[in-house]
């Protein structure tokens, strides 16, 4: 066996029977050197190296949380739970009850979509947002498995076929310049068309999500949920004002500088400048925030070494060479063993960014020398790529929508999340894009 393969298996069993996915990613990584040959040394220091890579990230999720509690504390997003609150505790009729629960989810699509593009802040949304709206999602008994989804399709589907924002970056500067990079004769206009087809099999799926899976009420603990997200509705003009200076400035610090750590900083000196929030209490803020983003931060640090020790391995090229063995002449079983080894080491890695460079170099002469055309080339590795970012446990499109669904402890980041968005993702995923290149393109 392959020990990406194990490695990823060990991992995603160990998260299956509810071990920390911390633990698991650690345990699945060792797993993997040992497999590899790499010995028990040889394999922590590769997943010691790779450590450094998350540190970043974690501090920026911990200041995004605190910036985030800062933000809560201000009263803007009550607003919008307010209202949808008063409607909810009225005389509302079914029609109007089922009018305010789709409003919600449109809201909250229309705010993962633009936060790849039209304000480009990737997950940083979802702790500032989704919180508020919890009692909201309670008094509606909306399942949260669906907000997940609709996070999680917001997130990837938005990148995968937009080339604006992050949809740039990954069309225009990493997958387009890996593919010409290996002989492809790609041009910047056929990847959103290429990538089309898999993005509306993941529609499907998001439909699936809202209209059947979880369209059932299911039931939350309101008094946990107040806990956390106290049930004020005095709502301050002053503190709206300053949140929303706050909020721009943040924004466009982050914009200008590339830093989620800079823009969070900036934003929350503000709320002390005005006086929201008393330079004594910046403690328990900070605290309140770690709780909130501190462990999707430790994970992305554990991911960041498994992928160091995959890497490390050099069991990427053995699985994709070994699935060249396989293939012989056969088109239609090339694409499917394509897109599955792109599953398998993206869930691993746990970004499709990080996936294309590593899986180009060898899809895109296979591709050639199967004579598949540049569509079909894009869409087999454009999608190989994507596919474990719906439903990597590591994958920041699915610990981002936990981030901001278990602030009260009642949405579980293995089943809740990423089992729902793998099963009405990647599955169409892998299904869409092997129809796509074999048939289509």
């Amino acid at each position: 066996m392959n020990s990406v393969i194990i490695a990823v298996t060990v991992m995603v069993i160990l998260s299956l029977v509810r071990v920390n996915i911390v633990i698991a990613l650690i345990i699945g990584a060792i797993t993997g050197g040992l497999t590899a040959g790499l010995g028990l040394n040889e394999t922590i220091q590769a997943f010691n190296k790779g450590l450094g890579g998350g540190a970043t990230i974690a501090l920026s999720y911990a200041m995004l949380g605190t910036f985030a509690v800062a933000i809560s504390k201000s009263g803007i997003t009550d607003l919008l739970s307010n209202m949808i609150i008063k409607k909810i505790n009225g005389d509302t009729s079914d029609i109007q009850f089922i009018y305010i629960k789709y409003l919600m989810l449109s809201l909250v699509l229309f705010a993962a979509i633009s936060s790849q593009n039209l304000v480009p802040v990737h997950i940083a949304f979802i702790p500032i947002l989704i919180p508020p709206l919890l009692h909201s999602m309670a008094q509606l008994e909306l399942d949260r498995r669906v907000i997940a989804c609709v996070i999680t399709f917001g997130l990837v589907a938005t990148y995968m076929l937009l080339p604006i924002g992050f949809g740039g970056i990954f069309l225009n500067e990493i997958l387009l310049k890996n593919l010409v990079d290996n002989g492809v004769q790609a041009v910047s206009g056929q990847l959103p068309m290429a990538m089309a087809i898999p993005v509306f099999g993941m529609f499907l799926g998001l439909l699936v999500a809202i209209f059947f899976t979880y369209r059932k009420k299911r039931v939350y603990d309101i008094s946990k949920i107040l806990e956390v997200e106290s049930q004020r509705k005095e709502i301050n003009s002053f503190y709206i004002f300053i949140a929303l200076i706050s909020v721009i400035t943040a924004l466009g610090l982050q914009l200008y500088t590339n830093s989620i750590i800079i823009g969070s900083l900036a934003g929350f000196i503000i709320f002390i400048i005005a006086g929201v929030i008393k330079a004594n209490e910046t403690q328990d803020f900070f605290t309140r925030g770690l709780k909130m983003m501190g462990m999707i931060g430790f994970i992305m640090i554990a991911a960041n070494g498994f992928a160091s020790v995959i890497n490390s391995t050099g069991g990427v090229e053995t699985l994709v060479v070994s699935v060249v063995d396989i293939i012989g002449d056969n088109k239609s079983l090339a694409a499917l063993l394509m897109l599955l080894v792109g599953l398998f080491i993206t869930m691993g890695i746990g970004s499709s960014f990080s996936t294309i460079p590593i899986i180009a170099t060898i899809y895109a002469p296979l591709c050639l020398q199967l004579d598949f055309s540049a569509m079909a080339t894009i869409t087999i590795i454009g999608t190989a790529a994507a596919l474990g970012d719906a439903g990597s446990p590591a994958s920041d499109s699915t610990l981002g929508p936990t981030s901001g669904l278990n602030v009260d402890g009642q949405h579980d980041h293995i089943w809740d999340s990423v089992v729902p968005t793998f099963i009405h993702y990647n599955i169409p995923l892998i299904l869409f894009g092997w129809f796509a290149s074999v048939y289509v393109f």
